[in-house]
């Protein structure tokens, strides 16, 4: 998985014989080049379709790196298969009147010629052309882990685009994107500091909160819109931000920690459409966030904020293995989407196979 934070490569060995068990993970940074090719072409730009194969090539090959460590670990048990979800860089369902698209830069047939491995891939089409969003891809997997009877449960992914999944007593799997993640802080972050990151939110904890400014960032009509809903760097991008900014006049500081705070509201605003919901467990790399969790524990007092660490499965861990499941899903034609979720017609069997050359 190379989520929207774009920030590397994460990958895991799942056995699903056994609960499922991650066997281990392994990843791989960007290169900058990489990571700066990858956010323009979020954007159009000059002889990009040329410019996207070749970063499509390059960012197989880091998931060839990442494959190659894990294929040790699996001692002289066969893979069945990888998931590869690939780098979203556009996601413009339901527009144009027709579908719409969703575009993952990667060369599946390439992993699969340098793994020999079959390799799943391009998970989101088949949801769109049966009238979905095509994501969120993850609710299904985060139900199949996380659902209890009786009970109600948000499951939140912060990676550069924040999504929540909603597990209800009776089974009910509900899931929509909330809005920007890390996508702002890290771009923020990286302008004014130099730094990938704002490592365990220090910077925002250091600034002071504009209430001005986050009322006219939570104004974006797409926090208000009912789910199903999905978006990415196609809206919550830097010339949002600089749209919102214009004629006001923040110290660096304080912008990162009003944005810090958008994503807690946000997401805290989302889940307390569900008031019976007193579980919320944290993914991705905000949850690494000390300042963002502090935030989303502030902002839900009467709900059990936690990482999903103390359900046996590591923050960061848990899109790769979402993917991992999705992929096995494939490969035994189980319908994955859920249409409450995307707004399908109906469930469908996600993902193209790629088979492995014969040695």
């Amino acid at each position: 998985m190379s989520g929207t934070s774009l920030d590397g490569v994460d990958g895991v060995l799942v056995d699903f014989a056994q609960g499922p068990r991650v066997w281990a993970h392994a990843g791989v940074e960007f290169p900058a080049s990489l990571r700066r090719e990858l956010l323009a072409l979020n954007t159009p730009g000059e002889n990009e379709l040329h410019r996207a194969a070749l970063a499509a090539n390059q960012l197989v090959h880091l998931y060839a790196q990442v494959v190659e460590a894990l294929k040790p670990k699996a001692q002289d048990l066969p893979i069945r298969a990888i998931g590869a979800h690939g780098q979203t860089v556009r996601h413009r369902p339901q527009e144009f009147g027709g579908p719409g698209y969703t575009l993952q830069l990667s060369n599946p047939a390439l992993l699969a010629e340098l793994s020999s491995i079959d390799v799943v891939a391009d998970f989101r089409t088949a949801d769109l052309a049966a009238g979905g969003q095509g994501a969120p891809l993850v609710p299904a997997f985060h139900a199949a882990l996380w659902a209890r009877p009786g009970q109600w449960t948000g499951v939140l992914n912060i990676g550069g685009i924040s999504n929540l999944t909603v597990l209800g007593p009776s089974g009910e799997v509900l899931g929509f994107d909330c809005g920007p993640g890390n996508a702002l802080l890290d771009h923020w972050c990286q302008q004014h500091t130099g730094h990938a990151y704002d490592a365990q939110g220090a910077w925002a904890a250091s600034g002071q909160v504009d209430e001005a400014l986050l009322q006219a960032l939570l104004a974006e009509p797409f926090f208000a819109k009912a789910p199903p809903k999905s978006t990415g760097r196609d809206l919550f991008n830097p010339a949002w931000l600089q749209a919102v900014l214009s004629g006001r006049h923040l110290a660096p500081a304080d912008v990162q920690a009003t944005l810090t705070l958008l994503t807690a509201q946000a997401c805290a605003r989302d889940l307390r459409r569900w008031p019976e919901a007193r579980q919320l467990l944290v993914c991705g790399g905000g949850a690494f966030n000390r300042t963002l969790m502090a935030q989303l524990k502030a902002a839900l007092p009467e709900v059990q904020v936690q990482t999903t660490d103390a359900c046996g499965l590591p923050a960061m861990q848990v899109e790769a293995a979402a993917f991992a499941w999705l992929a096995r899903c494939h490969v035994e034609r189980i319908p994955a989407s859920v249409p409450a979720v995307t707004g399908a017609r109906a469930p469908r069997v996600l993902g193209a196979l790629y088979p492995a050359t014969e040695a």
